[in-house]
């Protein structure tokens, strides 16, 4: 069940470092994107699978991992991502370029959560750093970096209770909790005519 799926697709931050992911694994999850819907059919995203060292750690020490958690540095060395995948888009391009990214990216962590992985999408990227080091064209830009493998971690989601207070934390155990807001919280309901 699809519901199933999306409440397993968690933004994992902690991984087997030590669990490969395949180049034909990665190529698989961006078959998924390709045959996703794109604004005006343009097609202009591109994909960049990352699955070896050097790249590995280039673009690791280029991220920043969780906002909420002020404390921690990211991953150990033990819990780092096996892969990524760039997702890259022309500097020239339409405004529909990053809900683009977003629906390939959320499909990618779909397919990836089916095949027993996890991952994160993170937007808090130096990118010119990756783009140098990884050999982006000069005539794109990353939009969003997805971090694959196995995860080592357990994310539960948790009810809002003040509604003010949405961020995530880990308790003494290092779950980390996600508060959610309400579906009543999120619908607004149109005017009745009069």
């Amino acid at each position: 069940m699809l519901k199933d799926l999306v409440i397993k697709n968690r933004s994992y931050r902690k991984f087997y470092a030590s669990f490969e992911v395949k180049d034909t694994l990665l190529f698989d999850l961006i078959d998924l994107a390709r045959i996703c819907p794109s604004a005006g059919n343009l097609q202009s995203l591109r994909f960049m699978p990352v699955w070896e060292k050097p790249h590995l750690d280039i673009v690791f020490e280029n991220l920043r991992w969780a906002a909420y958690l002020s404390y921690w540095d990211g991953p150990a060395p033990e819990q780092r991502p096996s892969a990524y995948i760039l997702i890259i888009s022309p500097i020239q391009t339409n405004k529909y370029h990053l809900t683009d990214a977003g629906i390939a990216a959320q499909t990618i962590l779909l397919g990836a959560t089916e095949k027993g992985l996890g991952g994160c999408i993170l937007g808090s990227v130096n990118r010119q750093k990756i783009q140098e080091h990884v050999g982006v064209p000069e005539e794109m830009e990353i939009s969003l970096v997805i971090a694959l493998g196995k995860p080592a971690e357990k994310v539960v989601i948790e009810d809002v209770t003040d509604p003010e207070d949405i961020e995530y934390w880990r308790d003494p155990d290092e779950v980390h909790h996600v508060p959610k807001r309400s579906l009543n919280d999120l619908i607004i309901m149109p005017m009745e005519e009069s």
